[in-house]
Formats: C-alpha cells, sequence, structure tokens
C-alpha cells in the first residue's frame, strides 16, 4: 500500500492519501482529542495512538492530520504513515456505527430558501477547494444577513482561515446572494 502525503496551508497539518475511500460519501468526521475518536473511529484512534498528534480529520478519500507543537514532522510522518497502512491492511473499519453531526443548523425560517441557495454555492464552489487543501466548510446558520460557518481538519488551525472566510468566501456569497452581510468562524 502506498500513501501520499501533501502539505497543507497549515503548516502543523499534513494530508494523507491512501489511495482509496476513507469516508466516502457519509461526509467528513473531526476529532480534536484522542478521547472523541474512542469508541466512534477505530481509524482515528489509532492515529492518535502515533502520538503527538492533536487532530484527526477523515474525509472522503483522505486524512488530516495535525501534530501538537512539541514534534516536528520528520519524527511523526512515518508514525502516521505506518498507523493508516496496518488499519487498512488488517480491513478494520474507518467508523463504527453512523456518525451522526449533532449540532443543529440555525437558520430563521424565513429564510429557509436563502439557507439553501448558501449551501449550495458552499457545496460547488467552496468545499472542493478547501478538501483539496485538507479540511472542510460546515454551514451551521444564517440570521441577519450572518453566514455561520465552522472549519474543520487542516482549516481549522490554519493561520489564513480567517482571511479566506472574509476575503474568499464573505465575497463570493455577497457576489450571490444580496441578504448575505458578512460571514462568522462558528468554534467547534
Amino acid at each position: 500500500m502506498f500513501i501520499e502525503t501533501e502539505a497543507t496551508p497549515n503548516p502543523a497539518t499534513l494530508k494523507f492519501l491512501p489511495g482509496r475511500d476513507v469516508m466516502g460519501a457519509r461526509g467528513t468526521a473531526d476529532f480534536t482529542t484522542a478521547e472523541d475518536a474512542t469508541d466512534r473511529s477505530p481509524l482515528a484512534t489509532r492515529v492518535f495512538a502515533a502520538g503527538d498528534v492533536a487532530r484527526v480529520f477523515l474525509g472522503t478519500d483522505f486524512v488530516t492530520v495535525t501534530k501538537t507543537d512539541e514534534t516536528d514532522w520528520q519524527m511523526l510522518r512515518p508514525r502516521v504513515l505506518g498507523a493508516i497502512m496496518e488499519h487498512f491492511t488488517a480491513g478494520l473499519p474507518v467508523m463504527e456505527g453512523v456518525e451522526a453531526d449533532d449540532e443543529a443548523e440555525d437558520v430563521d425560517p424565513a429564510d429557509a430558501e436563502i439557507a439553501l441557495q448558501i449551501k449550495e454555492l458552499l457545496d460547488t464552489r467552496v468545499r472542493p477547494a478547501v478538501a483539496g487543501d485538507g479540511g472542510d466548510i460546515v454551514f451551521r446558520g444564517f440570521r441577519d444577513g450572518i453566514v455561520r460557518l465552522r472549519m474543520q481538519g487542516a482549516c481549522s488551525g490554519c493561520p489564513s482561515s480567517r482571511a479566506t472566510l472574509k476575503h474568499g468566501v464573505e465575497n463570493m456569497l455577497r457576489h450571490y446572494i444580496p441578504e448575505v452581510v458578512a460571514v462568522e468562524q462558528v468554534e467547534a
């Protein structure tokens, strides 16, 4: 099994591409601690067990890993590669059961149609680019002209994520949807 790695805009994060589906059509899963992964994702649990891992994000066909400040990629990269390879070679599941998103969207019922337009633009124009950088962007709400989004994976701790939201996503949404006034980042 050959696993490629790619740098991301976040220097603390690497994207690992195992050459097969990770989450596939099930979406994404973001784990900020080893405890979050326990009983939910055998793959994320194994990656955390490699040590010095601060976050694991599972994408459609990639695994994004954020390291702790105490280590460097030269030391951690081989351990993470080994953990991912061992997991897939053993034929273990990526997730246990069905991963449900327990965070409800906050949308004013009068703005339901606008929220659908926002989600469509995010899905078609923003999410593919963000996934290319090892992350994801999740719609969390729309009220009073303010779009609330959560950054995941490499994007969650990236120094340029706020600029991406303000200058990229906000400008694009305001261009296509005049009701959008601003975009705010929501923390997990």
